[in-house]
């Protein structure tokens, strides 16, 4: 499996390259920004980018959805609690953000679905709280967070359909019950290191304790 984490914007989102190296099949997780890079890093490593995943409807990771989209023909796809958010993001935030609206969803997930590309499979773990229709994505090694959890810290849960309570139960119910060893993957660089374990988050993440 081919993993690539990448610094694509001012907001420090990480988006994410996954693919199958053997099929050349890949998704893109996040692409906010800097989407010539993120192809060129496909290209590299041989890889055609199929899909495009938001982990949630946030302007700051779904900026770059439209330049992909073009770019690769790549399907967007994104839990179907978010997936109004793509096509409703008022004219003053995208303003405020630079960012283009995102085309519509052409597939919406749910929790426990499955977003394959190759032989890589990756499980839709529904995580609400920082936005209600927040995914986390979890194959076997890795859990990509979006904003749900970060290095030693969590999404914010101030936003319109957030909740704190709502939030922690899905970190620990659906997350802390992964694998220690499990690789945290988190949608922004917010912490002291770019990425974590999940036995690291539930022994110092003071936000959960």
């Amino acid at each position: 499996m081919f993993v690539k984490q990448m610094q694509v914007s001012s907001m420090a989102v990480f988006a994410y390259l996954v693919g199958d190296n053997i099929t050349g099949d890949a998704l893109v997780i996040d692409p906010a920004d800097n989407i010539g890079g993120i192809i060129a890093e496909a290209k590299k490593n041989n890889l055609r980018i199929n899909y495009i995943v938001n982990t949630h409807g946030h302007v700051d990771h779904i900026s770059g959805n439209t330049e992909m989209k073009k770019a690769t023909g790549a399907k967007i796809i994104i839990h179907e609690d978010d997936a109004p958010m793509l096509t409703h993001t008022p004219a003053m935030i995208l303003r405020m953000f630079g960012a283009k609206a995102s085309p519509p969803a052409d597939i919406l997930v749910r929790d426990g679905d499955v977003i394959s590309v190759g032989n890589v499979e990756l499980k839709v773990i529904h995580a609400p709280g920082h936005s209600p229709g927040g995914i986390c994505l979890y194959t076997p090694g890795y859990v990509f967070t979006g904003d749900t959890l970060f290095v030693e810290a969590v999404g914010r849960t101030d936003l319109p359909g957030g909740s704190w309570p709502t939030l922690l139960n899905a970190i620990q119910q659906k997350l802390f019950v992964l694998p220690d060893d499990t690789k945290v993957m988190p949608g922004h660089n917010y912490g002291r290191t770019p990425t974590s374990t999940i036995g690291h988050e539930k022994k110092y993440n003071p936000f959960v304790h």
